[in-house]
């Protein structure tokens, strides 16, 4: 059946098909791995819970290797999965491997969160249902919410949140959100974005000198979030953004990759940032002669492990 890609954009005909009668073909990220009571590899325990039960809007939980009779809390990790706001999910054999790895070796509790995907729920919808989650786990910080791993492990008062490519996006618009609504009992201390996608009117990534890559890119965010006011939107360009300078967190990693065709998106957000009057710890992480979310592909990689190692440091800020 002939698919109606014209309308899809840039790279997007490569990883899913829109067919004239709306049905929706997903070309990758469709693979799920059940959750493990534990993994012996890496002593990581999962399980998954359904948090808006209309939507269907759930996470996967992760805790490390401890002793569960203790009161022993954890900083608390909250993973948001890229894949063009419309491919992969936190059960994906990619997110699952890389987050429980993230778990072990930074020994954190995690909620990787799976948020509905564009085109059939276009953005901001995967914005909205990412903070239905954040206000879930907050619902925990009095230590008498529905779930027990949260209850029992988390420490509320160090709460990081990471996202790689689209998932990055959307875990600095929860950053800002943050910043406008406090969320009670929590306190934001990390901000990993990896790979982000960022864009705007004015050129900010290797569109610079190329119109019909603006063009495409401009179409890409248009197809996957039609409200839109354009690329001058706060939601993917963090100069509109109008209180970038109180960002909900005292430490941001940026990681960019040499060969990462988007790599001036999260460079311009970096310059963004610094120029805005925050007043947090920004580093920027450039790791040379990879390319886009590299790590997810090849993490055993020494670039991808030493990323992986910067990545556990943020999540044990104090």
């Amino acid at each position: 059946m002939d698919s109606n890609n014209d309308e899809v954009g840039f790279y997007l005909a490569s990883i899913i098909r829109i067919y004239k009668d709306g049905r929706i073909e997903r070309l990758s990220g469709n693979e799920i791995v059940p959750a493990t009571t534990y993994d012996p590899k890496t002593g990581v325990s999962s399980k998954d819970v359904i948090i808006t039960p209309e939507t269907g809007v759930s996470a996967r939980l992760f805790l490390p290797k401890i002793n569960r009779a203790s009161d022993q809390k954890l900083p608390l990790l909250i993973y948001i999965h890229g894949g063009a706001f419309c491919i992969e999910t936190p059960f994906s054999p990619t997110y699952d491997s890389y987050v429980s790895s993230l778990v072990a070796e930074a020994k954190v509790v995690a909620v990787s969160i799976h948020y509905r995907r564009a085109p059939e729920h276009p953005l901001p919808i995967a914005f909205d249902d990412s903070w239905a989650v954040l206000q879930w786990i907050a619902s925990h910080s009095n230590r008498n919410g529905t779930e027990s791993w949260l209850n029992n492990h988390a420490d509320f008062q160090r709460v990081s949140m990471i996202g790689d490519s689209a998932g990055a996006t959307i875990a600095h618009n929860m950053a800002v959100r943050a910043t406008e609504m406090p969320l009670e009992g929590v306190r934001f201390v990390g901000l990993g974005l990896v790979h982000a996608f960022f864009h705007g009117e004015e050129p900010v990534g290797p569109e610079v000198s190329d119109e019909e890559m603006k063009a495409k890119a401009d179409k890409l965010w248009m197809v996957m979030c039609p409200s839109s006011i354009g690329c001058n939107d706060p939601l993917i360009n963090p100069a509109a953004c109008t209180n970038l300078q109180g960002l909900a967190c005292k430490r941001v990693v940026v990681c960019v990759a040499e060969k990462d065709p988007l790599i001036n998106g999260p460079m311009f957000y970096h310059k963004t940032l610094h120029k805005s009057g925050w007043e947090g710890e920004l580093e920027l992480m450039e790791v040379q002669g990879e390319d886009h979310v590299f790590h997810l592909f090849n993490p055993t990689n020494d670039k991808a492990v030493a990323m992986k190692t910067r990545l556990a440091s943020l999540l044990n800020t104090d």
